[in-house]
Parts: C-alpha cells; structure tokens; sequence
C-alpha cells in the first residue's frame, strides 16, 4: 500500500493540473479548439510516437515473448467491446467511443511514469511497459483511428485518409529507422525531439479545454460500460492470460498493472479533430482517469502481493 500515495502525487496529479489548465484558458479565452487538434494531430503526435520507437531499448527475446500475451489481450478487448457495442445498440459514434475506450490505454504519460516509480530497480518492468507503449501507440493509429473514421466516412475515404495521416508515416520511419540502426543528424533529431516533448502537455491542455464546455450533468449509457470495460475487465482478463501462460515475476507484474491505465488521451484528441463523438470521448478519459488513481494502485498492490 505504499504506493498508492507517490503514484497519486507524481503521476495523477501532474495530469489533473495540465487539464485544469486548459479548462481554465479555454474559460477565460474561447479557443477555436479544431486548429489546435490539428497541430497535436498532424504535428506533436507523429513526433512523439516516432521519438518513443525510435528511443525504445527492446530485447528481441522479451519481444517475442510477449508477443502472444499481448495479442490475445488486445484480441479478447476488441471482441468483447465490439460484443457489447452490438448489445447496447449503439450508433457509430457511440460505439466507435466504447471500443476505443477499452481497447487503448494510456501507456504514454501515464504508463511509463507508473513503471518507472514501481519498477526504479528493475529496468525489465520499465522495458516490458515501453513494448506494450509501442503495441498501443501502433493499435491506436490503425484500429483506433479506423473506429473514428469509419463511423463518419466510407472505405474509400477511410483508405485515403490513412494513408495520408503523418502518424502512419511517423511509425514507418520510426521502425525503418529502428531496424537499420541509422542514425539521425542532429538538426533534424533536435526539432523533433522537441516537437515530442511538447506533446503530452499540448495534449492534456486541449483535453482539459474540451472538457470546459463539457455539462457534465449528462452521463452517457456508454461511459459506465467504457469505465467498466477499461478499469475492471482489462485487469481481470491480463490476470486470467498471465495465469493461463504461466508467466512470473517482474513481467507478469508489469503486465498487469499496465493493463490497469485508464483510456488513452488520443482517443479524444483524435475524436475531435474527426469530430466523432467528441465529448463523450473526453468525458471517458476524463472519468477513467480519475477512478484509475483508485484502480491502478489497487492492481499495483496485487501484482506484488500475486507475483
């Protein structure tokens, strides 16, 4: 139980602050937010996921270990959410919201400060959380995205608009990149470096800025089934796999917790500049990031009673 103050403190704390933030600026001076949606989009992101492969110290071997873990997890989550989106007869929106918000974690700002305060002597749990970071970041821009646009625009569109999104070509650089080993001169490393610092801030400011004209008096169908989803089914269905393929120690317990992390920012970055469904999406992060200060702490006191 030690743990659950410094995690408050140093990860959910930090994160409530940058969105007050923008709720605050967005109060007092009306921002057009779909501009600034563009410029997280088609600028920050692509840096940010780009610098996060690029940097990655990966071992092959704990690659391919994780493999199997990590593609029955994401499959048993799409399936599942896809399952109760046709039971609770959702339109495309609302259901593109639920599936995204089970499906994507928050395993950037959120994730690899997590593992690094609870694995600070154990480089192998931070190694493990960037893997599942660079599994998310690929999930949400193929799977993720295809949600969102599908539920506004047809194949074609949603085809064209993929293969013009800067993420895709950011990923594809990054793992090139990667693969060769190549080396970046440093004035074209510098900008981009700085362009993926900036993100998590310009990100949770704009979240935080959605979330001002957000009344929160309507509660959405969607949000306690997303909140259930994300928080509660994601932990027992990582224990249940973890269990069923006898993995132990520091990886079963960096798997697990990081199957704790709330929704994932960029689903309502990414809603925005879409325009699906916009503030219901902000609303989920909003809500599970919230409960998981409650939820997450939990799972890191289980992971080291359990493994």
């Amino acid at each position: 139980m030690n743990y659950i103050i410094p995690v408050f403190i140093d990860v959910i704390v930090p994160i409530l602050i940058l969105l007050g933030i923008g709720l605050i600026l967005q109060r007092k001076f009306q921002f057009r937010l779909r501009p600034i949606a563009n410029l997280v989009t088609y600028c920050f992101m692509p840096a940010a996921v780009f610098i996060n492969i690029y940097y990655a110290e990966i071992d092959l071997q704990l690659v391919f270990q994780l493999l199997l873990y990590l593609s029955l997890f994401i499959t048993i989550l799409i399936i599942l959410s896809n399952i109760l989106s046709r039971l609770l007869k959702l339109g495309n929106g609302e259901a593109a919201a639920l599936k995204n918000s089970i499906s994507l974690m928050n395993s950037g700002n959120y994730g690899l400060p997590v593992s690094q305060l609870v694995f600070s002597s154990n480089p192998l749990g931070v190694s493990v959380q960037i893997i599942v970071l660079v599994v998310q970041n690929l999930l949400t821009f193929t799977y993720g995205l295809y949600n969102l646009i599908s539920a506004s625009k047809s194949i074609i569109e949603l085809l064209r608009d993929l293969i013009k999104l800067p993420i895709i070509h950011a990923l594809i650089l990054a793992v090139i990149f990667k693969i060769f080993e190549a080396p970046i001169p440093t004035p074209l490393l510098v900008p981009v470096e700085q362009l993926a610092g900036g993100f998590p801030a310009l990100a949770l400011i704009l979240l935080g800025a959605q979330l001002e004209s957000i009344k929160i008096r309507s509660f959405h169908k969607v949000i306690p089934w997303s909140l259930f989803g994300r928080l509660i089914t994601g932990p027992v269905v990582a224990l249940i796999l973890i269990f069923t393929l006898g993995m132990e120690g520091v990886i079963a317990q960096s798997l697990f917790i990081a199957s704790a992390f709330p929704t994932s920012r960029n689903t309502a970055t990414l809603a925005l500049e879409y325009d699906v469904e916009p503030e219901l999406h902000a609303q989920i992060v909003l809500y599970s990031t919230l409960l998981s200060s409650i939820t997450v702490t939990l799972v890191i006191f289980l992971s080291m009673q359990l493994f």
